[in-house]
């Protein structure tokens, strides 16, 4: 047969249905079609509905002829808080979801065969019916390489006697995580971590990851040598074949930039509606001036702490970009006091476009929840960072961020206005030459890493070269 004829490979890729994986894994699949492969984009029917209402992704796929998503139901009703209750969405996706996912592999519904499949590791289920139907996998993990190996270790940690905690000492030093032992702290493991029972099922979820990981012909993360190096030597030692191919929102503009002749076209993959009146805003305002603010897609505060945070942004004086979603606090009233201070130095969206405001001019600071993708944008942008991180990964991410890349301050387990107050005027005035250094050095290693021979670079150009040998055989 005439080698042109061979069709290209048909890649179904399978996001965890939340903001962050599905925004991260709807970059790799475009970046795998501008290398001209087939991809199916499955999604549950709950974030399709989302992304139909807030993103423009239907427009944006459309240029790409072998692109299609596909729904799939997640078994639960409507209106339930997914996000929030995070173990039943699991369990209902390898109870309810996986019989569906087979079959819908099995059925020949989705037009050509599937040649290789590129799913979240977490949902395990997708291994066992890829090895049924003898298609080979890949697993993707959108957290950092750094979490993910402190979940590799679970059994080590229990098996040490860090794991449970004994005594209210969060400060006591975890040595049994190879690579981490100089600054990881039990604060500063997975939030599940602080269980005082061992058989804690997300516990229990997370202690299989080395051996569910290892299950795939490899492991696609979304970070940089450059950045977790030394984590990822240890990890390699339980996975051999990973490809680090992050920055993804950086690389995805990049590869697309490279393949026109004209910018890349402004896109969203938000599950949100995105108030760009925001934009207008930090246009007026000096260089290097505006802290942001935003805690992610899925932090909910209280209205306690809500009002910390905001006598500590008023009273730092700083500029201030802030992010309030409509779901994230239940009704709150604004004292006449922080009116004031926020008419006349802060402005208030519901959902910004984060890319764009991290990569403004205007922004000097992010105050985060210290989630992976934010954490990527703001390591490539270049923007020092304040960490509050909420739960699961972000604990690790924060201390990261403070101890080991100098790229912050970790502010995690605190929410006092006087506390928020001086590590803001730390931040923005007293350290700032020196964060905003440090983070431009390795803004610099980001963007090295995705151009021509960078370590990002070639590694995604061995993935899809590892696609097309695989579907060819």
């Amino acid at each position: 047969m005439d080698e042109k004829a061979v069709p290209p490979p048909h890649v179904l890729i399978f996001p965890l249905p939340l903001q962050g994986p599905v925004n991260s894994m709807l970059k790799l699949a475009e970046l795998l079609c501008l290398a001209d492969l087939h991809v199916t984009f499955l999604v549950t029917d709950y974030i399709y509905a989302r992304l139909q209402r807030h993103s423009n992704i239907q427009t944006r796929f459309s240029s790409y002829p072998g692109f299609h998503i596909r729904t799939i139901s997640d078994g639960l009703p409507e209106n339930h808080p997914r996000g929030d209750k995070f173990l039943e969405l699991f369990e209902s996706l390898m109870t309810n979801t996986k019989p569906l996912f087979k079959d819908m592999l099995s059925n020949g519904s989705l037009g050509s065969r599937v040649s290789c499949i590129i799913a979240d590791g977490i949902l395990g289920f997708t291994c066992d019916v890829a090895n049924q139907i003898r298609v080979p996998i890949f697993y993707v993990r959108t957290i950092s390489a750094a979490c993910l190996w402190v979940f590799f270790r679970l059994p080590e940690l229990i098996q040490a006697g860090d794991l449970p905690f004994q005594g209210d000492d969060l400060d006591v030093a975890v040595k049994s995580v190879p690579g981490m032992e100089r600054y990881l702290r039990r604060r500063d493991l997975p939030s599940f971590c602080r269980s005082a029972d061992i058989s804690d099922p997300i516990i229990e979820m997370y202690k299989a990851e080395s051996t569910e990981n290892a299950r795939a012909y490899g492991l696609i993360l979304n970070t940089f040598e450059d950045l977790e190096g030394p984590i990822l030597n240890e990890m390699r030692t339980i996975c051999p074949n990973i490809y680090t191919i992050g920055p993804l929102h950086a690389h995805l503009k990049a590869q697309l930039a490279a393949n026109s002749t004209s910018a890349p076209p402004a896109f969203s993959n938000s599950l949100w509606e995105e108030d760009r009146t925001c934009m207008t805003w930090l246009d007026s305002q000096p260089p290097k001036s505006v802290i942001y603010v935003s805690f992610g897609s899925l932090a909910v505060m209280t209205n306690d702490q809500l009002m910390e945070f905001w006598y500590g942004l008023v009273n730092s004086g700083q500029k201030f970009l802030w992010v309030i979603r409509p779901d994230s606090i239940s009704g709150y009233e604004i004292p006449v006091e922080l009116s004031q201070g926020t008419r006349e130095r802060g402005y208030i969206v519901g959902w910004a476009p984060q890319e764009e405001v991290l990569a403004h001019r205007a922004v000097g600071g992010f105050l985060t929840h210290s989630g992976w993708n934010s954490t990527l944008e703001s390591v490539y942008e270049g923007v020092p960072m304040i960490c509050w991180p909420y739960f699961m990964d972000q604990q690790v991410n924060s201390r990261l961020v403070e101890e080991e890349w100098k790229l912050g301050l970790d502010m995690k387990d605190t929410c006092d206005r006087s506390l928020i107050e001086k590590t803001i005027k730390n931040l923005m005035e007293v350290r700032k030459d020196e964060f905003l250094l440090r983070a431009d050095d390795m803004a610099k290693s980001a963007k090295t890493s995705l151009t021509e021979g960078g370590s990002s670079f070639s590694n995604l150009k061995r993935l899809i070269d590892d696609i097309k040998s695989l579907s060819a055989s």
